[in-house]
């Protein structure tokens, strides 16, 4: 009896491939489909988030019922996009502290997180309203937090993409698949170069059309700097670190330099008449609308990517009921993605007013996408070089 009741408990933790997603909702406690719907509830904030600053001026009426709204006009703008990123944090912080330190399939905190979905529903509208009946004092102090959040999130989502461009290249250069992915490498390294050089060609067409844009040719000219210096250092041959990664560094500094030229304020001369233009047409609805997306797949695919901020690398191979990733860190990264997307929505900038369906513009949002990028070479290049300053430090204690 014993042996049959812990095979259904260890079939009801197990993940079935074949079954359909509801069913496995319903039936089982799903840790593998359960990130789809915190995923999902994140999402609806974000939106919630964008409708209280694009629209909320049609629900000014109800608010005014609301005592932390001040007649309303706390409660809307720049002021709500970060009370409902309060909310959103908050519940994700909940589900931290009770998720945090969970190893095992079955055990509470594994079905807590997998499961009890009703129950966790209701605690996102509760956390979501609540905010709403805070003073508008304490919405402002959380907002200078969250711009501290906001850079753990992204100093997290950098080590997890360099993570996964140096897992990449470990693989490619291992044993097993060094001879059949060499011409890979070198197909998809040229395809990376030829594509940052692309890009820095068109911001010098596009952003940089007069010599008197000089803020904009320092970004672009320093970025295919960095560029330079991440190659010459990963083919050092002490480093010798080929060709692949600064590749894709290079293709991730080039999207940052983009991002943040992007960023700059409408009505800039250097910027394209058609991106200043104070109407809203299709491009800057589909622009917003892949912002949030990639907001939301970023923290998604950041948040199940635990292994990359151990300290100790544990090669065990996993048993069949440790968790298959850390629920912890999962909900931790989805709580500062919360305070990311408010200064998103808001341009870093709680007193910065933004037009309909943009995101990220201001000269904050310019100057932290910048910063992001010289932060990304830097921890790239002593990852690089960290390993063989180790060794000579050995070596000469030896």
């Amino acid at each position: 009896m014993e042996t049959g009741e812990s095979n259904n408990s260890n079939e009801r933790g197990i993940i079935s491939v074949d079954s359909p997603w509801c069913s496995q909702f319903r039936n089982a406690c799903n840790p593998w489909m359960a990130r789809y719907a915190y995923a999902l509830i994140f999402l609806v904030a974000n939106l919630l988030a964008w409708a209280a600053r694009d629209y909320g001026r049609t629900a000014l009426t109800e608010m005014e019922r609301l005592k932390g709204c001040n007649g309303g006009k706390d409660c809307l703008g720049a002021e709500g996009v970060l009370r409902v990123s309060l909310g959103c944090f908050i519940f994700y912080i909940i589900m931290f502290l009770s998720t945090a330190g969970t190893s095992k399939l079955n055990q509470t905190r594994d079905r807590w997180h997998s499961g009890w979905w009703p129950v966790k529903i209701v605690l996102w509208v509760a956390m979501t309203v609540i905010p709403f009946l805070l003073p508008s004092a304490l919405i402002q102090i959380y907002g200078d937090v969250a711009h501290f959040g906001a850079g753990v999130f992204l100093l997290i989502q950098l080590i997890s993409i360099i993570s996964f461009i140096t897992w990449l290249h470990n693989c490619c250069e291992s044993e097993k698949y060094a001879t059949r992915c060499h011409i890979h490498v070198m197909l998809f390294a040229t395809i990376a170069y030829v594509i940052c050089l692309v890009g820095i060609i068109l911001m010098y067409i596009w952003y940089a059309p007069k010599p008197s844009c000089l803020l904009n040719i320092f970004f672009i000219s320093w970025t295919l700097v960095l560029l330079q210096l991440m190659t010459s250092v990963s083919l050092h041959p002490k480093v010798n670190a080929g060709i692949l990664t600064p590749g894709l560094m290079g293709l991730y500094v080039v999207f940052l330099c983009w991002c943040a030229i992007r960023s700059e304020p409408a009505g800039e001369s250097c910027i394209r008449k058609s991106d200043s233009a104070p109407k809203t047409d299709w491009l800057s609805i589909i622009s917003f609308v892949v912002a949030i997306s990639a907001i939301v797949i970023a923290t998604f695919s950041t948040g199940i990517d635990s292994k990359c901020f151990q300290f100790r690398k544990d090669d065990t191979p996993p048993a069949e009921d440790d968790v298959p990733y850390g629920y912890g860190f999962f909900h931790f990264v989805f709580a500062t993605g919360a305070m990311y997307f408010a200064m998103l929505l808001i341009g870093w900038n709680s007193h910065h007013s933004m037009r309909k369906w943009t995101i990220d513009v201001g000269w904050t949002s310019t100057w932290v996408r910048i910063v992001n990028e010289w932060l990304a070479v830097c921890v790239y290049l002593w990852m690089l070089v960290a390993p063989i300053i180790w060794k000579c430090r050995q070596t000469g204690s030896a």
